[in-house]
């Protein structure tokens, strides 16, 4: 009877046991870690009978589970290199079930190190003109229909296909070379964003894409030139940037990106913000009033305006990048008009950029080519036509250079079809010479197969031009 009564006490022992809280056990083996200003990695062992978390107080001191299996803890507690010249200090905090400890951590202060200079690629020259880059970049050239290539019947499986989809070879870093070596000294790089943009992902511009335009970006800035980057064959959606709030949202997400992933590189970058916008629907040297006129240079204004504004919001070395702003239909005549508003710089560093076609029957017609408005002509070079040349070239000194307003010609070319390499060369020598000798940079219109550079074999196809060209700034030396 005796041993059964024991027996029954121990049972309603164990079930009031049974029915009492679990008791939580935690002991942490580590109660302090000390790092090396360099950083490294300790290990922290936590034996616990249920789960932990564990979580650190600072960015540069993290924390990564290795084994979470009750009653084994383990955790690596990793330090970045400390760069700033101070101690500094986070807190590891272990907690379970209403447990919780704190496991202070303190870093060396790191060693001070002499200051090693930037490459010039990412300088940014506080005292330099927007002038004194213009005459710095010399003379120029286009890497034209290439990452500006565009069509829907492009296969969009990869940026690759738009990049030949013109005719271009794939550009190489021997390519780029090959310009530099030349002789020139820009390069304006035109690019069609849009091209498998994730529209979705508000309008996020394709990695694939965004990488490329910096492999070549580096190629050309290592090479010792300056380069532009622009939004180009875009005009479609842009013109409607004044007019429609979805349109001016694309706008403002294309070039926050831009401005973010180059922000790191100094002044031999430049920004441009579209490529040859106007609005013949509302107005044209044919067509429209006053009131047209203004409403068309308008929105052109307000482009500009919005750009120069993304630009400087996003900071770092865009608030200093020089920049360029696009005058109505890249018209020379209408750098100087009076409805041109040039935009709001708090920075100052800005630069006009214009594109010389003239005469058009020459310029963009190739010979015997009609377009309806005009048949393309077989030469050029008359006293007339030179006259128009400088004319034109010198009223844009007048009105805009020795004002202190610096001025690229970011395009000019001949239509090489059914015409002598001669005229061809006469005419691309004698535009380079009345731009450079004003003042302002030429930047030749550039592509493959019937342009100037043959980008396999990575010389110019006419030794004759090349010669006449880079004899240019020697004839009129510039001091920078």
């Amino acid at each position: 009877m005796k041993t059964l009564f024991i027996c029954m006490i121990m049972l309603v022992f164990l079930a009031c046991s049974d029915n009492e809280e679990k008791i939580i056990n935690v002991d942490i083996e580590q109660t302090s870690f000390t790092f090396e200003h360099e950083g490294g990695t300790s290990m922290l062992n936590i034996f616990s009978n249920t789960e932990v978390t564990v979580q650190s107080s600072e960015a540069w001191c993290k924390v990564t589970v290795c084994t979470s299996m009750p009653p084994n803890h383990k955790y690596e507690v990793t330090t970045d290199a400390n760069t700033l010249q101070e101690v500094r200090n986070a807190k590891i905090t272990v907690t379970a079930n209403g447990f919780e400890k704190e496991i202070p951590v303190e870093q060396a202060a790191g060693i001070e190190t002499p200051s090693i200079p930037l490459p010039e690629k990412y300088l940014v020259r506080d005292n330099l003109t927007t002038q004194q880059l213009v005459y710095e970049m010399g003379l120029g050239i286009n890497l034209g229909n290439t990452l500006d290539a565009v069509g829907d019947w492009i296969n969009p499986s990869n940026i690759s296909n738009y990049e030949t989809a013109w005719g271009s070879p794939i550009i190489t870093k021997e390519m780029i070379e090959g310009y530099a070596r030349a002789g020139y000294t820009s390069i304006r790089f035109p690019v069609s964003w849009s091209n498998m943009m994730i529209v979705n992902e508000n309008y996020k511009i394709h990695p694939s894409l965004m990488d490329r335009v910096e492999t070549i970006l580096n190629w050309i800035l290592d090479s010792g030139m300056i380069a532009i980057i622009n939004v180009h064959h875009e005009n479609e959606w842009v013109e409607k940037v004044p007019t429609d709030p979805e349109a001016r949202k694309k706008f403002i997400s294309v070039w926050k990106q831009i401005c973010q992933r180059f922000e790191k590189y100094g002044d031999h970058l430049l920004f441009e913000p579209m490529n040859e916008i106007g609005y013949g629907n509302i107005w044209t040297e044919w067509m429209g009033g006053q009131a047209e006129k203004a409403k068309a240079f308008g929105y052109v204004n307000e482009l500009n305006q919005l750009f120069v504004d993304i630009v400087r919001e996003s900071g770092g070395n865009n608030a200093k990048r020089h920049l360029l702003v696009e005058i109505y239909n890249t018209g020379p005549d209408y750098a100087y008009d009076p409805y041109t508003v040039i935009p709001t710089d708090p920075a100052n560093r800005l630069a006009l950029t214009v594109h010389y076609y003239a005469p058009a029957l020459f310029a963009i017609l190739g010979n015997g080519e009609d377009a309806g408005w005009g048949i393309g002509v077989p030469s050029w070079g008359t006293q007339k036509e030179f006259k128009e040349l400088n004319d034109c070239m010198e009223a844009l000194k007048t009105n805009c250079v020795d004002k202190g307003i610096p001025v690229i010609v970011g395009e000019y070319a001949a239509n090489a079809s059914g015409r002598t390499k001669e005229v061809v060369r006469l005419y691309c020598v004698s535009v380079t010479e009345a731009i450079y000798s004003r003042g302002m940079c030429p930047m030749l219109w550039d592509v493959p197969v019937v342009g100037q550079y043959n980008r396999l074999t990575c010389e110019f196809n006419d030794p004759i031009f090349l010669e006449e060209m880079m004899a240019i700034p020697a004839k009129y030396p510039r001091n920078k």
